[in-house]
This record gives C-alpha cells, structure tokens and sequence, in this order.
C-alpha cells in the first residue's frame, strides 16, 4: 500500500454509499490508504435520509469523514443535524481552518444565492463569513476548501442555467488574493475543471459518483475519474 492521504470528494446529494465506494477504488485499485476523506459539500443533511441509511441501515463509513454544507442542505435543521449525527461525520463551521496532512485547509461552506427552489435561506455566503475567513494569517492557509467558486476563474454555466448570470461568488476572490493559496477546491458545478491563475491551482470537482481528487503526501493532487453505479431516482429527490 502507497502512503496515505485525503480523499476529496463533492456532491453526495445523499448517496451516502459513494463515499466508501471510492474510498475502496483508492485503496484496492490505486493503490493508496486513504486516512480521511472530506466532502465539499451538498452532503445531504436531510433527516429522514441520515435516518435511514446510518440508523436503520446499522452503516457508517469506512475512513473518518469531515464536511462543510453546500445549498444542498436542510439548513433549517443543519444544527441539529450536525450534532446528532457527530458520530458520523464531522462538519466544518465556516472560515475554520483542518489540518490535512501536511496541509492547512480553510473551509467554507454554503453558496451564492441562485433560487429559492435551490438555494434555501442560509447557504448563502456572507460578507460576515468572508471577513472571519480573512482574520486567518496568510501563512496559516495552504489551501481553500469550498463549495462554490470565486467567479473570476471563469467556470462555465450549466447549460440551461445562464439566466443565472455569471458562476461564483465576487468576495471569493478577496480570499484569493488574501492566502495565495497553492490549491482551491471546489464543488457546486457538477464538473471537472481546472486552471491555474496567479499561483493557485482551482480545481472544481463533478458529483461524487464520477470521481475524486487524491491529496497525498506534499505531492501535487491527483484528479481521479471513476464512475459509481448509483440508483436512478426521480428529478425531484435532493439532485438539483
């Protein structure tokens, strides 16, 4: 087995079984012990969902499991979700920072505001939440962990979306420029993209079932495609 490291993951949209699916494509197939994983949100914090997969279902994951909240998300209840299912997992309040390895990590969870079908009250990013992630020194940040993007690296619409306007969110860019940050993680778009701009790597990552990113060690991250079969189910139950 090849040295140990974090598996990065985004969108589970409560298909909870994912995670331990590629948990075990790293490992048996790539070859590297995986000693955490962490989900860029849109985990799926829904009650009766959590319910019934951990409690009645008697699962857990196989590796420690950290996470910030996406849109995604019952915000209502995020709180209380959070503490009853401690067990589980561990949430990451926005603008703390984790340690991931030899990597400092600054979490931020939530979103821009889209609709109110998509985007319930309380994702959205404030500007109370970008002032507490700049109160963290520069040389304490390594790397960003968000749910959305800053919207000058230029991630594309989803077809269909464009009367959205423009991806991302503009304060997100203050971070940029405040860290410098090697890496930036991302999830929300439901695709892969990459570029480098002004000495940071943004990497955005697809739905957890079509791959991964593998943190190992101080080399650079490695982008894994690997489809999981996972169950159809209606338009209407926690994928938008």
């Amino acid at each position: 087995m090849k040295a140990g490291g974090t598996l990065i993951i985004s969108d589970i949209h409560t298909r909870y079984e994912v995670i331990n699916a590629q948990i075990r494509h790293a490992q048996e197939t790539l070859g590297h012990q995986v000693e955490r994983v962490f989900v860029l949100g849109d985990f799926g914090f829904f009650r009766q969902e959590l319910e019934d997969w951990f409690r009645e279902g008697e699962r857990c994951f196989d590796r420690p499991v950290f996470c910030i909240e996406g849109n995604h998300e019952d915000h209502a209840e995020l709180e209380e979700l959070v503490r009853d299912f401690s067990d589980i997992l561990t949430h990451q309040p926005r603008a703390s920072c984790l340690d991931l390895g030899p990597w400092k990590g600054l979490c931020l969870g939530g979103a821009r505001y889209m609709d109110a079908a998509s985007t319930p009250r309380g994702c959205e990013i404030s500007d109370a939440d970008i002032e507490r992630c700049l109160a963290h020194a520069p040389e304490n940040v390594d790397l960003v962990l968000t749910h959305d993007c800053p919207s000058h690296i230029g991630v594309p619409q989803t077809a269909g979306l464009e009367h959205y306007g423009p991806t991302g969110m503009p304060r997100l860019r203050d971070l940029a420029v405040h860290f410098q940050p090697r890496w930036w993680f991302f999830g929300h778009h439901h695709r892969w993209f990459v570029k480098e701009l002004e000495g940071t790597l943004f990497i955005g990552l697809p739905r957890s079932w079509f791959g991964y990113v593998l943190l190992v060690g101080s080399a650079d991250p490695v982008t894994v495609n690997h489809r999981v079969e996972v169950e159809n189910r209606p338009w209407w139950r926690r994928l938008f």
